[in-house]
């Protein structure tokens, strides 16, 4: 399946829950699109629960969804709770971790600038948003990249810089210190719904 490259404002809506993480889409019209989307009182089924939670979650990182579920299945394989663990390997993503540290004020922003060669993990280019970074690992920018206006612009206005990551402002650059905790990550996702979904 491609990519969604519809309205994300639309999209937020139906789903229920902020894509941007700024809660813009929903502030005036916190129910569905549509006619009738501020009066649908439609009872959703289990399966349509767990369905509408695991495109929340696939749509806020923005993955297809051959990736996603071939990430869902490394995080089976893995020991601990397999929910979790999912959403640890998806917060892992080097575009995402991009965004983290406010080079980018989105996701699909990070993604661009991981995609055209603007991103480094311990020193070395590397262009494949689905990277997965290492805790310890650095990610900064090539040299050139630094005094781009859009990144400075979106780490001037970077409101939050999560704890399981730290920033060097002098060297642009930053450190994936710790594996995040569930508590860490979006409340509004519920991946047990998601696991099921996947284990049906």
């Amino acid at each position: 399946m491609a990519r969604y490259t519809g309205p994300k404002f639309k999209l937020s809506r139906r789903l229920g829950i902020s894509l941007s993480g700024t809660g813009k889409e929903l502030a005036k019209r916190p129910f569905p699109p549509g006619q009738h989307g501020s009066n649908q009182r439609r009872k959703i089924s289990n399966y349509g629960m767990q369905l509408q939670e695991k495109q929340k979650l696939r749509h806020m990182y923005g993955l297809g969804e051959k990736q996603f579920k071939t990430l869902f299945n490394k995080a089976t394989g893995m020991k601990g709770i397999a929910g979790e663990n999912f959403m640890i390997l998806l917060e892992s993503r080097l575009d995402n971790l991009v965004y983290r540290l406010g080079f980018s004020n989105s996701r699909a922003g990070a993604r661009q600038l991981v995609s055209h060669g603007h991103v480094t993990v311990n020193g070395k280019k590397v262009d494949i948003a689905s990277y997965a970074v290492s805790t310890g690992d650095v990610i900064g920018l090539r040299e050139r990249s630094r005094s781009l206006s859009s990144i400075k612009e979106a780490l001037a206005n970077r409101v939050h810089l999560p704890a399981y990551v730290e920033f060097e402002e002098a060297a642009m650059e930053g450190k994936y210190i710790r594996l995040p905790e569930r508590s860490e990550l979006s409340q509004d996702i519920d991946e047990k719904q998601i696991v099921e979904f996947y284990n049906r």
